[in-house]
């Protein structure tokens, strides 16, 4: 395996591009797609949109940005779907970056993606939760996959037109099969998620799949390198971070503690904003204790403990205090009616934690009632 694709380096072949495509145009996909499109260093960058395919087809982005000021986004094509993207006039896509939600328990997104991916593509995925890359490398075994997890405040306040209030911090590692380390004989919850299956028998290791291993990091990291270097040499985005594998999964498992504590608690407490249930003592009180719950967790089921220079449960409240007026992602989703990230940021680490002997209370018992309201709620709907 020691001569896997790699992507060309911007610029060392004049004649050959560096195709990439985004498959979600929501704002994190158009912001981040906008800093990576470069024509004139050969980087040339492609957006699949879905309900505001219309507006971009016909005006691009209009990005507002507290970062770069405001300016407009030309992506070199955009297409209504992946099977359109397959057709189109590029051959060979040296890109594919996932930025839509993950919602395994609605579809298996790596199969929508299928129709993209060759033997030299890269599949980027920067996705909340944990457990994201495993259908992925599961359905592409041979394949570099690089994960992200971003530090971005971003919203797509007309269709088409993104504004970008603070950070743009993107942190990427590559991926062998780090999320589905933990796999044993245990099984993983009632399949019913794309994301985490119940386990096959685990194979014997063999020096094939570990030689595979260490090919797919090094050349993900290689990938990574020069993901971040467009970024940053073009794009000018100053903070791009390149990570190891678990130290990777590390920064998926900190932001879960943000991500696990108030997205869940905002729609369980009626609709309050993070600020609002950091300032009520109770809620305060209850917050704490699931991030807690996740930070003594994580170094147990990843076997290394989150470096000192990530912030703690209580620092990351205090901060939360002047974060007046913002609501999580998955509170905005459920007054919308949409479904919720539910299975990557609540279900796929309460199972991830039950293989390892671990158990996560506190989440497990704000998935239990959120996936009983959602349920409840699509029934209803069901019955009109």
């Amino acid at each position: 395996m020691s001569g896997l694709y790699r992507a060309p380096k911007a610029g060392e072949d004049p004649d050959r591009p560096v195709n990439v495509v985004f498959v979600g145009a929501g704002a994190v996909g158009c912001f981040y797609a906008s800093r990576l499109h470069h024509p004139d260093h050969n980087i040339h960058v492609s957006l699949i949109a879905r309900s505001n395919y219309r507006a971009l087809e016909e005006s691009g982005v209009t990005l507002q940005t507290h970062t770069f000021g405001d300016y407009t986004f030309r992506p070199a094509a955009v297409y209504p779907s992946p099977d359109a993207a397959s057709k189109g006039a590029v051959k060979q896509w040296d890109y594919i970056i996932v930025t839509t939600k993950a919602l395994p328990d609605v579809s298996d997104d790596s199969a929508l993606i299928a129709p993209l991916v060759s033997e030299g593509s890269c599949i980027v995925l920067i996705q909340n939760g944990v457990g994201v890359e495993e259908p992925y490398r599961l359905r592409f075994p041979a394949n570099p996959i690089v994960s992200g997890v971003t530090v971005i405040s971003a919203e797509q306040i007309f269709p088409g037109v993104i504004r970008q209030n603070r950070w743009t911090r993107l942190h990427l590692g590559p991926y062998s099969d780090s999320a589905n380390s933990t796999s044993d004989s245990v099984e993983t919850g009632d399949g019913t998620t794309g994301a985490l299956v119940p386990p096959s028998p685990t194979p014997t290791p063999d020096s094939d799949s570990d030689s595979l291993n260490e090919t797919l990091l090094s050349v993900g990291l290689d990938h990574c390198d020069r993901l971040g270097h467009y970024w940053t040499a073009f794009g000018s985005i100053p903070d791009i971070t390149v990570s190891s594998e678990i130290d990777l999964q590390l920064i998926r498992w900190h932001k879960l503690t943000i991500n696990a504590a108030f997205n869940p608690s905002s729609v369980l407490s009626g609709g309050l904003g993070n600020a609002d249930m950091v300032r009520d003592p109770e809620l305060r009180r209850h917050l704490y204790g699931v991030m807690k719950e996740i930070w003594d967790a994580a170094p147990k089921i990843l076997g290394r403990g989150f470096p000192g220079k990530l912030a703690g449960p209580e620092k990351i409240l205090k901060s939360t205090e002047r974060n007046v007026g913002s609501k999580p992602s998955m509170l905005l989703d459920w007054e919308a009616g949409r479904r919720m990230e539910l299975e990557v940021i609540l279900g796929n680490p309460v199972r991830l934690g039950r293989r390892r002997g671990v158990e996560l209370r506190r989440m497990g018992t704000l998935y239990a009632l959120l996936r009983s309201m959602q349920a409840v709620r699509e029934g209803r709907k069901a019955r009109l």
